[in-house]
């Protein structure tokens, strides 16, 4: 018979409590799903007899995509939606080739989280059949449905170690330049075709600044706690580290999704991130901080015209503000973010739904492109993947040869940071299912 749906993913925290949400609900309608991570090693019953008849993918740009997250996990599959987590762009990359997809790609379907998206994609040559507005999916759980699925301020803070009587400062991290190295960004160039080098420099600087900023306040404020919750691209950080030592009320946490945060948050501070539009479908409000000016062309559309915080005064007296208006326009963000009386993962789960059942709406395997199996790749993740199950350092094992040890040690990174437990997962899914089952009625 085979696999129903394959859905991948890259993050935990970014895209796997949603995926959990889309998989219980097509479970709930007697489809078959699997989750795999795109580092996951490569698994010969996907290409045979239990072969997915929809692959799920998380991003999907160009036909090397197409190559590698569909034809090295599964084989030809001429059914493959994109969950596209990556839509909120500057201006300059929206008009770039890159983020309009290239290829085959667009012979995939790319979901759209709102009207706007879906406009540029169709005036970048996308077929109107291959890019549905579907809405985000993570926006659901901030909705009036998931009515208690967060933990509350009090019972959050006992988790982390906090204080739950004292203000809860919350601070979404975007700074995953700071932590690349020079080599990092300069191969990133080379595969986006776009020069990263200054918005990494501006990554560090604003930082810098932002930590500046924060110790100062905590020095000062000894009775308020702030969270820095990093980004899923930045590794750990001297910094961090160094001002979470000096600071007892600075605490960096990277456990538990962003949503949950925000929802128990008491202040809530931003740099570019797009969970701005989580907070905005919270209910809350948040300050921008712009301790040095983004290039326009790394700089999320979302943002322009943004009402931000520039220097430490007015970091001070916002983080003191409790009134403070929305920094982004209503009909900026609902016209990125679709708001429908529906949740967006039923509207998802019935294009699934439809593709699945439906002949395919194009090919994404059709000529010119011709697929290649990357034994390489194959090779280096079955023995990364074996290392990490015996928890053997690459830096360790391959000590006589530097070049080997980075190249292993880098993917042995993302394999760790990419990883969840089957325990965590089953908590997940106990969690989310009565959500599901509620809405089902």
């Amino acid at each position: 018979m085979g696999l129903d749906f394959l859905i991948l993913y890259e993050h935990v925290v970014r895209e796997y409590e949603s995926i959990l949400l889309l998989k219980l609900e097509l479970e709930r309608r007697g489809y078959t799903v699997a989750i795999q991570q795109l580092l996951d090693r490569k698994k010969l019953a996907y290409r045979t007899w239990n072969k997915p008849k929809v692959l799920v993918s998380s991003c999907m740009y160009d036909d090397e995509a197409i190559n590698s997250h569909v034809y090295n996990n599964v084989g030809r599959c001429k059914k493959v939606v994109n969950l596209h987590w990556e839509q909120m762009l500057s201006d300059t990359q929206e008009e770039g080739d890159w983020f309009n997809f290239n290829g085959n790609a667009k012979r995939c379907v790319q979901t759209c989280w709102g009207r706007l998206t879906r406009q540029r994609l169709v005036a970048h040559g996308m077929d109107e059949k291959n890019c549905p507005v579907t809405g985000a999916v993570m926006m659901d759980f901030l909705r009036p449905e998931f009515e208690g699925y967060f933990l509350s301020k009090k019972a959050l803070c006992e988790t982390y170690g906090l204080d739950p009587d004292k203000k809860l400062l919350l601070y979404i991290s975007s700074f995953g330049y700071a932590s690349m190295t020079e080599q990092e960004v300069k191969e990133l160039s080379a595969m986006a075709g776009e020069d990263f080098t200054g918005f990494a420099h501006t990554n560090r600087v604003s930082m810098e600044k932002t930590l500046e900023w924060f110790d100062r306040y905590l020095a000062e404020h000894p009775d308020e706690q702030l969270v820095y919750r990093r980004h899923p691209s930045e590794w750990k950080c001297k910094q961090l580290e160094e001002l979470a030592a000096r600071r007892p009320n600075f605490h960096i946490i990277f456990a538990d999704s962003v949503k949950q945060w925000i929802t128990a948050a008491d202040q809530i501070f931003i740099w570019m991130s797009t969970a701005i539009a989580e907070v905005y479908f919270a209910g809350k409000s948040c300050h921008v901080l712009r301790p040095a000016p983004i290039e326009h062309q790394f700089d999320p559309v979302i943002y322009k015209n943004a009402r931000c915080v520039t220097d430490y005064d007015g970091f001070a007296a916002a983080a003191q503000d409790k009134d403070a208006p929305f920094p982004i326009p209503s009909d900026v963000i609902e016209g990125y973010f679709d708001k429908s009386g529906t949740p967006a993962y039923l509207r998802m789960a019935d294009l699934l739904e439809q593709v699945l059942r439906e002949e395919p709406r194009d090919d994404p395997f059709a000529p010119p492109f011709r697929p290649h199996f990357n034994w390489l790749k194959y090779f280096a993740l079955l023995g990364v993947h074996g290392l990490f199950r015996l928890k053997w350092k690459p830096e360790k094992v391959f000590f006589f040869c530097k070049p080997l040890a980075d190249f292993a040690q880098r993917i042995y990174g993302y394999v760790e940071k990419a990883y969840i437990s089957p325990d965590e997962v089953r908590r997940m899914e106990d969690r989310i299912r009565p959500f599901v089952e509620r809405g089902a009625k």
